[in-house]
């Protein structure tokens, strides 16, 4: 920590004589005003997305113990895939987002964004809950840690929803009007601690996982409303609500078979054919994937 904060501390002074020709000791009040109305809704909100990301596991250890929560955290690690890919994505996404200064470009981006990190999402979701049986085995040599597959697929549906959340949200930053965001993930933490208080004891860790996706699919919905009363855009809910039924049908047929590897692999992969002959692709998309194929 120290080490941490030294070094950023040593970039920051380098910075600051660099970029002192941009530095004056100018002071704008209205300008600090405009800053923190804009910013400071965000902290509070900062703080619930923490807590909605971290209290499940100190609930299940307060519910079923700490093996509970050792095997509940395996399921987090495999599903951290697509949380490394999130990261990446919500690094480059503002400035990317922001920097579309029309607006009618900028809608029909945000458009498209949504339903293409949907479904490299979605499919990667797909993919970690029909293999997950395989890869728990893998990462682990004990029998008490299998249970940990079941929370895979809930958990990693969880995070593409907090992808698609952070797409929807970039509408309320773009509008300056971030006053009900601490609102909608303050509700979705109180929403989580109670789906977990209620479904862990019966359901077991499982439960926390199924508490995470619940909760994370009803703040992206909570968001799509603040942001349309803003920001209207045209996502495409076609698409997503088509996408979103195949991934899921294929995770539970992938759940419910239990067949050789190669099946479940199949499956795992069958998610961009599937939604062929049920009309997801646009005429531009399959003409560049039938050429993609072809070659």
């Amino acid at each position: 920590l120290v080490g941490n904060f030294l070094g950023t501390l040593c970039v920051y002074a380098v910075l600051l004589g660099y970029r002192r020709y941009q530095l004056g000791l100018e002071f704008d009040r209205g300008l600090l005003r405009e800053m923190n109305r804009f910013g400071m809704p965000l902290v509070p909100s900062a703080l619930a997305l923490w807590a909605i990301n971290f209290v499940d596991r100190f609930l299940v250890l307060w519910l079923k113990g700490k093996d509970a929560v050792g095997v509940y955290t395996i399921g987090v690690q495999v599903s951290s895939a697509i949380v490394f890919l999130l990261f990446a994505f919500r690094t480059a996404w503002p400035a990317y987002a922001y920097s579309i200064k029309e607006d009618d470009e900028a809608k029909l981006t945000y458009g498209f964004v949504l339903t293409y990190l949907a479904f490299i999402t979605c499919w990667i979701s797909t993919a970690l809950g029909v293999l997950a049986p395989w890869i728990v085995r893998l990462l682990t040599s004990k029998p008490s840690y299998y249970g940990a597959e079941r929370t895979v697929a809930p958990l990693c549906f969880a995070a593409a929803a907090f992808a698609a959340y952070t797409v929807v949200a970039i509408g309320v930053g773009r509008a300056r009007k971030t006053q009900f965001n601490w609102v909608i993930t303050g509700l979705a933490a109180a929403l989580n601690i109670g789906l977990v208080l209620a479904l862990v004891p019966p359901l077991g860790i499982f439960g926390a996982a199924l508490a995470s996706l619940v909760t994370y699919v009803a703040m992206f919905l909570g968001m799509v409303w603040n942001a349309q009363r803003v920001y209207p855009v045209r996502y495409q809910w076609r698409r997503i609500g088509t996408l979103a039924a195949a991934s899921a049908a294929l995770t539970v047929a992938g759940r419910l078979t239990r067949g050789p590897f190669a099946l479940e692999l199949g499956l795992a992969l069958a998610l961009p054919l599937v939604l062929f002959p049920l009309g997801f692709y646009l005429p531009g998309e399959r003409a560049r994937l039938g050429a993609l194929l072809h070659r």
